[in-house]
């Protein structure tokens, strides 16, 4: 018996990179996965690279798990509308929605200050990694609260408020871990828990490409940087979600910002390789970065959390208010 036995779950944004880890570790679990995105075979994403939905679900079934590829484009409502209809006409419930959808769009790749920001794209952006989501969570929440069980999970980038090189990412990202603190809030009462999840620097399948190494031999990607060393694999942040959504007790977390990394410590998984990547407690080596860059991160700590204990005092203050 599977932790995740005749549960369903669907994974939007399951091509690469975390959202297939996810994909591939919720199948090993027992659950039944639904692998959406835009790239299949013949019929790439813009991105256009050669992974693909069909290849994240034959993985699944490879290792024993049991996957349905359907693509979709999550920024389309009434694709993701009819998707949502077909899970509930042919399964009758759905316990897990993982929202992975751009967690890699090229389009948020820049790196520089906010006044240097190319914004071109800027509204294609926010459409592509947020206004997915939430269309997405939207027509998903409706079955869950009918069952009063069900997890969301909002897949973003950095366990801080920060995340991201330029203000179209960090807006993103920000905006995916307020989602669901949001959601959380409207969810509770219902039964339905929903978190957002970071993995720690993941050994991406574009990370490969970028450092020149195989998911075989990736240490040698330390000689250029040495906190690839402490690199996960996307099983790591996928084993994560599965521990969540197995967890009876998850609404314990609901609305809160988790790691992949706590919770290996929390649920005693491990990655593919049998460690246990820890890339909160790793000593970022900061020798390839400008001064200036790390002067940033170091005035951002600061005002940060000046500004977290400022929102948590009224927070608390507003909270004795409510009867």
């Amino acid at each position: 018996m599977k932790p995740l036995d005749g549960q369903v779950a669907l994974v939007a944004g399951a091509t690469r990179g975390a959202g297939r880890g996810i994909a591939r570790a919720l199948g090993e679990a027992g659950a039944l996965v639904y692998c959406t995105g835009r790239s299949t075979r013949g019929n790439p994403s813009p991105y256009a690279r050669p992974e693909t939905i069909e290849e994240t679900a034959e993985m699944i079934e490879r290792e024993g798990g049991r996957a349905v590829a359907v693509r979709v484009d999550h920024t389309d409502e009434s694709a993701v509308q009819a998707l949502v209809e077909r899970i509930d006409r042919d399964h009758r419930r759905l316990d897990l929605l993982v929202n992975c959808v751009a967690g890699e769009d090229p389009m948020m790749r820049q790196w520089g200050s906010f006044w240097t920001t190319d914004l071109a794209n800027g509204e294609a952006v926010f459409r592509q990694a947020i206004l997915s989501h939430i269309i997405t969570a939207k027509h998903v929440a409706p079955l869950m609260i009918r069952a009063r069980r069900g997890l969301i999970v909002e897949v973003t980038e950095g366990d801080t408020l920060s995340a991201g090189a330029n203000p179209l990412t960090q807006t993103v990202k920000l905006a995916l871990k307020g989602q669901a603190l949001h959601m959380a809030a409207e969810l509770h009462q219902h039964g339905v828990a929903a978190i957002a999840i970071v993995p720690g620097f993941l050994r991406s399948e574009s990370m490969l490409e970028h450092f020149g190494v195989t998911e075989a031999n990736w240490r040698d990607g330390g000689t250029k940087d040495p906190n690839f060393l402490v690199s996960e694999s996307p099983l790591y942040v996928g084993r994560a979600v599965a521990a969540l959504a197995a967890d009876p007790n998850v609404l314990a977390r609901n609305g809160q910002l988790c790691s992949s990394w706590e919770l290996a410590h929390a649920y005693g998984f491990t990655d593919a390789d049998g460690t246990h990547p820890d890339w909160g407690a790793h000593v970022i080596d900061w020798s390839a970065f400008p001064a200036a860059f790390i002067q940033m991160f170091r005035d951002g700590s600061a005002q940060q959390v000046a500004w977290l204990s400022a929102v948590s005092a009224r927070t608390e203050a507003f909270g004795r208010k409510i009867p």
